[in-house]
């Protein structure tokens, strides 16, 4: 096990320089002027150009500004934004309150998810089978935006049940609403990929014999099944966290949390390339550890896996 995560630690190498540097060359290499607006309505003096170039190393080739990027990366520095601030400072303030937003979308996804995945695939053309398939299919029709909204309106303004926006804190309790708005369209995945995986897996020769010796139902659904059936599940559920951190833009504005999202949105709008990078980049340390835990649990889940 310990030399197959060595190896997997040492391929994930080329693969971060890899997508790190198309960010890079994507966010720094447009056309356009890096410093359009930055000095109000007049053009920038060209001592302001000639000074934000050199810090910013806009005057070298884009390979060696990107490796004089990823050696300051290593360092720990994200870099600073045109107005001095360090990117690290906004991701400090920003990331926490994703990291607790994605978290409790992610419970809420796999608990409704895999619990209604369950109950149908056991259960398959009864009444409980149709409810779920036409509410996950409700779900996947209607855009994220209309659902937070009709939340928001609904238990907020009408009922009074929540607040409409969530406060500075954005505490997990004040996240619940918005990790559901969140994970509404995922969760319809995860409830129909269950219930796929545990109607196939029922009809499989492991569960007949686990059945004739004689095992309550409880354990063959329980130990058997369910963790044959969760590898698709538990892959999805993995890469939803690095999509959650960076897709949730709508849900941070309709619930007005200050998270990443809303942070890479306004970057873009006023062209902080080094805060864009930044964030992104972290976006992208993320997908790949998800992905190594992801692997490593395959062979926990999956005992004919092994990694030798």
């Amino acid at each position: 096990m310990g030399r197959y995560v060595l190896r997997r630690l040492l391929q994930m190498v080329p693969v971060f320089l890899g997508t790190t540097f198309l960010i890079y060359v994507m966010v720094w290499a447009v056309p356009g002027d890096p410093f359009a607006g930055k000095c109000g309505e007049r053009d920038c003096p060209d001592a302001y150009i000639d000074a934000m170039s050199e810090k910013f190393n806009l005057d070298d080739n884009i390979f060696i500004q990107y490796v004089k990027y990823i050696w300051n990366l290593l360092q720990g520095d994200f870099g600073e934004t045109f107005s001095g601030v360090p990117v690290s400072e906004h991701i400090a303030n920003a990331y926490p309150v994703t990291l607790r937003l994605a978290i409790v979308a992610l419970i809420v996804e796999a608990v409704i998810g895999i619990t209604a995945g369950i109950i149908t695939g056991l259960r398959k053309r009864g009444f409980l089978d149709s409810l779920v398939l036409v509410s996950t299919l409700f779900l996947i029709s209607i855009p994220v935006f209309v659902t937070g909204y009709v939340l928001q309106l609904v238990l907020g303004m009408e009922w009074g049940i929540i607040s409409p926006t969530v406060s500075s804190e954005a505490t997990f309790g004040e996240l619940i609403v918005p990790g559901f708005v969140l994970a509404s369209l995922s969760m319809a995945y995860v409830a129909r990929l269950t219930r796929a995986s545990i109607a196939e897996n029922r009809r499989s020769d492991y569960v007949r014999t686990a059945i004739a010796k004689g095992l309550t139902p409880q354990r063959v659904v329980g130990v058997h099944m369910l963790r044959n059936s969760a590898i698709p599940v538990i892959t999805f559920l993995g890469t939803d966290l690095g999509a959650f951190m960076g897709g949730a833009i709508v849900t941070e504005g309709i619930f007005n949390i200050p998270g990443i999202g809303g942070l890479i949105f306004k970057s873009i709008q006023t062209k902080e390339g080094a805060t864009v990078t930044g964030l992104v980049v972290l976006l992208v340390l993320v997908y790949l550890f998800m992905n190594l835990l992801i692997d490593l649990l395959y062979g926990v889940l999956d005992p004919r896996i092994r990694y030798d």
